[in-house]
């Protein structure tokens, strides 16, 4: 029997080499579409990445690396301009994003043991595409830091996930990490 975990963990180490290719678009008029874009990749690195916690019995949560990441971001947003607090707030969002779908495909692990993965990506390998999207992040908030903190920013935001949930076919788990890890993007509202 076929299921949705069972399809979603035989695509998964496809996901990892998608999350680093270009989007297949067309240049798009949303002005917080390469950021959000960019957002939406870092959450498709969830899936190796549990898959490799699953296998190795690692955590889900790692605070040791979430400092490291943390402090990475905020030093590059200090170095663009971008205010260090709002950085560290948008990536503890992102982060939390990402561990609710490892946290996720655990549990439908758990459910349906037959689609748990039996290989998976290293996880430095996952850990290098991440380290470069977060890079990417920063560097589109500093590229659109007055829309981030115009009244238009929420009509934009919503706009440019919308295009992108669509592009990259999220379901709805997706869709709703992607919210999440936006969350904190539009901070006048």
């Amino acid at each position: 029997m076929t299921t949705a975990l069972a399809r979603g963990a035989a695509t998964m180490m496809t996901t990892l080499a998608l999350a680093t290719a270009a989007p297949a678009r067309a240049d798009s008029p949303e002005p917080l579409y390469n950021l959000v874009d960019a957002a939406a990749q870092r959450l498709q690195t969830a899936d190796p990445v549990a898959a490799n916690k699953w296998l190795t019995g690692g955590p889900i949560t790692d605070p040791a690396r979430v400092k490291v990441v943390l402090d990475a971001v905020s030093k590059d947003a200090e170095s663009r301009g971008v205010a260090t607090d709002y950085a560290t707030s948008a990536f503890t969002n992102q982060i939390n994003a990402t561990e609710g779908i490892e946290y996720a495909r655990f549990a439908g692990w758990k459910f349906d043991p037959a689609g748990a993965p039996n290989s998976a990506p290293d996880l430095s390998a996952s850990r290098t595409v991440i380290d470069g999207l977060n890079r990417e992040i920063v560097e589109q908030f500093s590229v659109q830091w007055p829309l981030l903190n115009s009244p238009g920013c929420g009509a934009a935001l919503a706009a440019a996930k919308g295009v992108v949930a669509g592009e990259r076919q999220f379901d709805d788990l997706y869709r709703t990490a992607l919210d999440v890890a936006t969350r904190s993007y539009c901070p006048a509202g």
